[in-house]
């Protein structure tokens, strides 16, 4: 059994970024991962659709949580083919609701159905560390 789980292990790429509890951490780690999915040699298309959950998974991270948060992002290449994105923080921010960072009120709401509209598969996991968010999407050939 320790064989084959070190197998796959072995066919799975993963890069992890912690995340700074501020505004201008979505253009920092955007920055950074779009150079990871480049080296993995996504499709621009996939590559795009990434960033783009990313972006959400991150501003709901600083915007309504609390922190440390960190992101990890895994491409795997066993049978299934598949880039898995996963935000990880400490909860939610404020039992009253408001948010730890004040957000720009006409572009707030629509994370959500952005990350489900384009995912295969997503969900959230309640947990003793926190909260993790994640979005997993088949990769194309």
């Amino acid at each position: 059994m320790t064989a084959q789980l070190d197998a796959v292990v072995r066919e799975a790429d993963e890069h992890v970024c912690p995340l700074p509890h501020i505004p201008e951490a979505v253009s920092v780690v955007r920055r950074r991962v779009r150079t990871v999915l480049a080296d993995w040699n996504l499709a621009p298309d996939l590559a795009e659709d990434a960033l783009l959950v990313i972006s959400e998974l991150i501003t709901n991270a600083v915007v309504h949580a609390l922190p440390p948060a960190v992101l990890r992002l895994s491409r795997i290449v066993d049978g299934s083919h598949a880039l898995r994105v996963e935000v990880t923080d400490a909860g939610t921010a404020a039992a009253d609701g408001r948010p730890a960072v004040e957000a720009d009120a006409d572009e707030h709401g629509r994370g959500l159905d952005i990350v489900t509209a384009l995912a295969a598969e997503c969900g959230t996991r309640v947990h003793a560390g926190g909260i993790t968010t994640w979005w997993a999407k088949l990769l194309t050939a």
